[in-house]
């Protein structure tokens, strides 16, 4: 019970800070403003997190978490190299939607984190791009995925994606549902990779 207790404080601190620091930007925004928001003193926030950089350092880390555990979860599966993207794909934009505050945050403040931060969460995207490209190259060698370059294809991929937070309006016309499965569809569309509705 005192993990799950310690838990959830650490997610609300994270969930304020990532408004606030999306909001006003990192520098703008002062510990006090979180503990303000929250509703406590400066000193619970310290018995989570001892400074803002820290606190980035966690927002900025579950945006990238997110998307590495879904391809994790899928390459696990062990499936050919086109299904791979097919469940993947749609899993991911999801990802991306559901932390797109987070993801935001990491593109435009990583110059804010401590050197250490920045070089552990520089790993995690290594780690990410490496599984993207792995699957783009072993379905290009099979002949299932039609690609003449899998490691600039796996950056046009994430890099369309990751551009979903910065236009992505959870209360515009289209939910994250729709738009993650209609992004997947333009993706796996432009690997000539059919989608369930044209299989």
């Amino acid at each position: 019970m005192k993990d799950s207790m310690v838990a959830l404080k650490r997610d609300r601190i994270v969930d304020v800070a990532a408004d606030l620091f999306y909001e006003r930007g990192f520098t703008r925004t002062t510990l006090d403003d979180v503990a303000e928001r929250l509703g406590v003193t400066k000193p619970f926030i310290y018995h989570s997190f001892g400074s803002k950089t820290e606190l980035l350092a966690e927002i900025c880390t579950r945006g990238v978490q997110a998307a590495l555990t879904e391809i994790e979860q899928v390459q696990a599966l062990d499936l050919p190299p086109a299904e791979t993207l097919r469940r993947f794909m749609p899993r991911y934009v999801a990802a991306v939607l559901r932390v797109q505050k987070m993801i935001a945050i990491n593109i435009r403040e990583e110059k804010n984190l401590e050197p250490a931060d920045a070089e552990r969460l520089a790993a995690l995207r290594q780690q990410f791009m490496a599984r993207m490209e792995a699957i783009l190259r072993a379905g290009r060698e099979s002949g299932e995925i039609r690609v003449p370059d899998p490691r600039i294809a796996a950056f046009t991929l994430v890099g369309a994606a990751s551009w979903t937070t910065f236009w992505y309006n959870p209360g515009g016309v289209f939910s994250s549902d729709v738009i993650a499965q209609r992004m997947a569809e333009v993706a796996l569309n432009l690997l000539r990779i059919e989608t369930p509705d044209q299989a």
